[in-house]
């Protein structure tokens, strides 16, 4: 097993992180005092050069914090930690003073096959040449009044990487392994109001952080192709960055119901300049808007209910929505207006519970379907990109004790495969390319209020 190896100077920036936090909790030290605002400004730099995800819902993660991960993110009426911000920002006015740290496992298996090339491409291609991911996420929050909360959540948005030993366009003139290298890293300052105990309002500021890597695209570098030609592959990491904004109400409507809504802006990221002849509209790569709502439900004492719909845009952003087939009626690669993955909108939809088994243990779980952003057409473009993963479920355990709270979750990606329809160009020799895709998530939190 392959593991991405620069996340280690993070995992151990956030393991002593822990430790410093709980050691301060529990001698009743100040929670920001001047060492402890340094070793958070820590983690912050260190995750604004460090982080790196897979695909699940589109490319976006499907939950932020280990406890909306147990219930495969649901989270838009029911915050349960500092992270909340991430899906809506008015949960901060809801979950007090505390400090959540978290570390993500990701496991993905991704593949290829393509059929019937007159190119000679046929072949069954395995995407894994880095296996395993390793993302950290921390998020705080504290009380300014009875009305007024603030907090700031870090985290990975989402992200995809493919790693193709045996390169998949060798036969139309690739050399080397091919794939791709994209990771998104979001900061969520958040303030939230409430107006009345039953409701709350929040905002957020989001910047993101993002770095893109492509390889073995040598076919696709060239005039006839590309509007850059040496801007489409092997030219290592590039980054951009941008800000956006969040929105998001909770109310609750009786003692047992509660409704919620959030909205997060499409950020715009400045250009991936050494990737100007692959992405649409000269290295583009926003980030898309989403929004969703949620219920939660207080079925008994013990037992909480909640679902959440969330839509994604993907395809409002060129160099991700737009078709391939643009290509092949005079926009080339890197162009304005030009040729993308051709993903759709996605739409999401999770259920999850949470039960309280006794005062120290409180079980989690949950599942997720999400629409196929990728259809059969546009498949050969998403060797690089195989996003076809619809359906989750997901386990998790807390457990409560002196040291704070223990958290672990295990969500599963089933396997999803999409089969090619008229994918590959007859440019490149016509036939087929199916994807497949699955992955394994293990997520581990620990938490502490103050």
């Amino acid at each position: 097993m392959n593991l991405h190896l620069e996340i280690f100077p993070v995992i151990t920036v956030l393991a002593v992180t822990t430790v410093i936090a709980g050691i301060k909790f529990f001698t009743n030290a100040k929670p920001l005092d001047d060492s402890y605002s340094a070793t958070l400004a820590a983690i912050v730099c260190s995750l604004l050069f460090s982080t790196s995800a897979n695909a699940t819902n589109g490319y976006f993660m499907d939950g932020v914090g280990p406890k909306a991960q147990s219930m495969t993110g649901v989270g838009i009426a029911l915050p349960q930690d500092s992270l909340a911000a991430a899906t809506n920002p008015a949960g901060t006015a809801l979950v007090g003073n505390r400090l959540d740290v978290g570390f993500t496992w990701f496991n993905p298996d991704r593949s290829a096959r393509i059929k019937g090339n007159l190119a000679g491409a046929d072949g069954n291609y395995n995407g894994n040449g880095v296996s395993a991911f390793v993302i950290p996420e921390i998020g705080y929050s504290r009380e300014i009044s009875t009305r007024w909360s603030y907090g700031i959540a870090v985290y990975g948005n989402g992200g995809m990487n493919t790693d193709y030993s045996t390169n998949p366009f060798a036969a139309f003139g690739a050399s080397g392994d091919a794939g791709v290298d994209l990771s998104q890293l979001i900061v969520t300052p958040s303030l939230a109001f409430r107006p009345t105990p039953a409701h709350s309002l929040g905002i957020a500021a989001t910047f993101a952080y993002q770095r893109f890597e492509a390889n073995g695209l040598q076919p696709f570098d060239n005039a006839f192709v590309s509007a850059q030609p040496g801007k489409v592959t092997n030219n290592g990491h590039d980054s951009a960055h941008g800000w956006g904004l969040k929105l998001g109400w909770i109310g609750q409507l009786d003692e047992n119901v509660t409704l919620g809504a959030s909205w997060s802006s499409k950020i715009e990221t400045g250009t991936f300049g050494e990737y100007a002849g692959l992405f649409a509209d000269q290295g583009g790569f926003d980030i898309p808007a989403s929004y969703g709502a949620g219920i939660s439900w207080n079925a008994s004492s013990a037992l909480t209910l909640a679902a959440d719909w969330q839509r994604i845009e993907y395809s409002d952003i060129g160099s991700v929505g737009n078709s391939l087939n643009l290509l092949f009626q005079g926009n080339p690669l890197g162009a304005d207006g030009g040729p993308g993955f051709g993903w759709s909108d996605v739409e999401v939809i999770k259920f999850g519970a949470v039960y309280a088994l006794n005062d120290t243990v409180t079980l989690r779980g949950g599942i997720s379907h999400a629409g196929q952003a990728i259809s059969g057409d546009q498949t050969f473009i998403n060797i690089l990109a195989p996003a076809v993963i619809k359906n989750h479920g997901s386990v998790g355990a807390e457990w409560r004790t002196g040291l704070g709270e223990w958290l672990i979750s295990y969500t599963h990606a089933f396997e999803e495969k999409v089969a090619g329809s008229g994918s590959i160009p007859a440019a490149f020799g016509g036939g087929e390319a199916d994807l497949t895709m699955s992955q394994s998530i293990i997520r581990f939190g620990w938490s502490s209020g103050f």
